[in-house]
């Protein structure tokens, strides 16, 4: 099965970001993508690096957006996993992941459940975390176990995902560099980004496919300097093999094979869900076990 991450930048609007996706999804399927996954927020700006009550108005879109990448889906004839801001009531906003099947139907969505709150990822002021739970997506390719930026370094997200069926991990995604950091802890931020996301696709036997935007984006408000996003999405294998990925300057097609049938072998030998101890992980509901 081939699959494809469009890597991209923003283009300063919403609507020449659209059409350049468009184009790219186009491409990737002219190349035989059958999925195609879409970076973190991907119709616009980063705009979480302040808080104005003004980006609000994105999310009164959402079912506009849902509509026109429904027909997105369908006109292509892909699974396609997009990013978009969903408005349920005034001060009631989510982080919302859709998955579409290849005729334009809505197989699913996933509501993001971890949301940060760090200088320049201020997320907490828009979004409410999810209420879906970590329930997998079935659709015509297989069933996808859909997750959101933040929710990438957390074992627990993936462990739930595979524990109810998901055959692969998929984590759109918006992460960066301040460029006040120095090269040290650049590479740092951006080898622990990729290396808990291969740990996740060891620890479950599932590939994972991380899909991060490009370019700098400068904060609107001018408080923070803004953000220079890394790219270098990634397509790891079940044993945490990477099997592409993009580098972290130029915007780019992923495109990896997945083939389950590696996922059955990799797990017949690492058998890691065969020897959980799950009657001695009561702790892990707790907050911090400091009173057992």
């Amino acid at each position: 099965m081939k699959v494809a991450l469009i890597q991209q930048k923003f283009y300063g609007s919403k609507q020449d970001t659209v059409e350049a996706t468009l184009s790219k999804i186009k491409e990737a399927t002219q190349n035989g993508a059958v999925l195609i996954v879409l970076q973190e927020l991907h119709q616009n700006e980063y705009f979480c690096q302040s808080e104005e009550t003004r980006f609000f108005e994105y999310a009164t879109d959402f079912e506009a957006d849902v509509a026109f990448w429904s027909s997105v889906a369908k006109a292509n004839g892909v699974v396609l996993i997009t990013s978009l801001f969903e408005k349920r009531a005034s001060g009631l906003y989510h982080n919302t992941a859709v998955v579409f099947e290849k005729d334009g139907s809505i197989a699913g969505k996933y509501r993001k459940m971890h949301i940060p709150d760090d200088p320049g990822f201020y997320e907490k002021f828009y979004f409410t975390p999810g209420d879906l739970g970590f329930e997998p997506i079935d659709t015509s390719i297989g069933r996808l176990g859909v997750l959101v930026c933040w929710d990438q370094w957390y074992p627990e997200a993936a462990r739930l995902m595979t524990l109810r069926g998901a055959q692969m991990l998929i984590y759109p995604t918006a992460i960066g560099w301040f460029d006040a950091d120095d090269q040290l802890e650049k590479e740092r931020q951006r080898e622990s980004w990729i290396m808990i996301q291969r740990s996740h696709a060891i620890a479950n036997g599932i590939p994972v496919l991380s899909c991060n935007r490009i370019g700098f984006e400068a904060d609107s408000s001018g408080v923070m300097a803004g953000i220079r996003f890394w790219g270098s999405s990634f397509v790891a294998g079940a044993q945490g093999e990477i099997l592409a990925q993009a580098d972290s300057e130029n915007e780019t097609i992923v495109y990896a094979t997945i083939d389950h049938n590696r996922t059955k072998e990799v797990r017949d030998i690492w058998p890691f869900l065969r020897d959980r101890r799950i009657e001695a992980y009561g702790c892990l509901l707790n907050r911090y076990c400091d009173f057992e």
